[in-house]
């Protein structure tokens, strides 16, 4: 455990940094099952995560020393289950906002859990919840960004980009997670004074594709929708010629027509 620098109340006080882990959100956990009480906004870092998880098991592939791979420890006791993808919301405006920092225009979210530059993918994130009852104990939060990594595998080079490729320069991790730090703190604050409008109308200005009639896949078929918002549990509302359809996780895709 270290003490550190970050301009932050709690969030990243207590680091733990990692050479090589299989999964920084493996790590938190483990950490979390352990009797000995965690200080909330632990962080975990690695250098390397050789097995680091998506949405639903997705891989997540990195450079070694290139890219955040990072989980932070929060106990959002306060936050209804029926509200749980306000958590989501938060540190997804979180991100965008630290990465705005560097790259004034183009951070969008996708919806459910990446972040996007123009139409290529620049991270994602990875919440992991524990339950007590009805009631949330703790949650993981994992974040995983290209920043310096110049180069992908030829199966994703064409969807994925990075830091370095947007500004054609170094950015030093350290800097980003500083602010994501930071913003992580705002958002949970916001967060946890129950401000969910304020969420979801942040949120709303930087979800991919808001209001914009796109191409879809669902079930096999292609169809056109538009995004008109996102439920409180996370399932996405999408305008189409049939009406409005209510989508879960993975039951729809995105399709890329540029």
């Amino acid at each position: 455990m270290q003490n550190n620098t970050f301009s932050t109340l709690f969030v990243g006080q207590n680091l733990i940094k990692l050479k090589e882990v299989d999964s920084t959100n493996n790590f938190l956990k483990n950490l979390v099952s352990k009797s000995e009480p965690l200080v909330e906004g632990t962080v975990i870092m690695a250098d390397h995560q050789f097995a680091g998880r998506g949405q639903q098991d997705s891989v997540w592939q990195t450079q070694e020393g290139k890219n955040i791979s990072t989980s932070i420890y929060l106990k959002p006791s306060f936050l209804p289950l029926k509200k749980q993808f306000y958590l989501n919301m938060a540190v997804s405006l979180a991100v965008s906002d630290a990465l705005c920092c560097f790259i004034p225009q183009g951070i969008m979210v996708k919806w459910p859990n990446d972040i996007y530059y123009l139409d290529k993918k620049l991270g994602g994130i990875l919440i992991e919840n524990t339950l007590t009852g009805s009631t949330f104990k703790s949650s993981v939060i994992g974040i995983g960004l290209n920043v310096n990594q110049s180069e992908f595998a030829e199966s994703i080079s064409g969807r994925a980009t990075s830091v370095i490729q947007i500004l054609q320069k170094e950015v030093p991790l350290m800097d980003i997670m500083d602010k994501i730090f930071i913003f992580i703190e705002k958002y949970y604050l916001i967060l946890r004074a129950g401000k969910f409008s304020i969420l979801q109308n942040d949120y709303l200005t930087k979800l991919y594709n808001y209001g914009i009639a796109s191409l879809y896949k669902h079930n096999g078929g292609i169809f056109e929708g538009t995004i008109e918002g996102v439920e409180d549990n996370g399932r996405l509302k999408v305008d189409t010629k049939n009406g409005l359809k209510i989508f879960n996780f993975k039951e729809i895709e995105f399709i890329h027509t540029k």
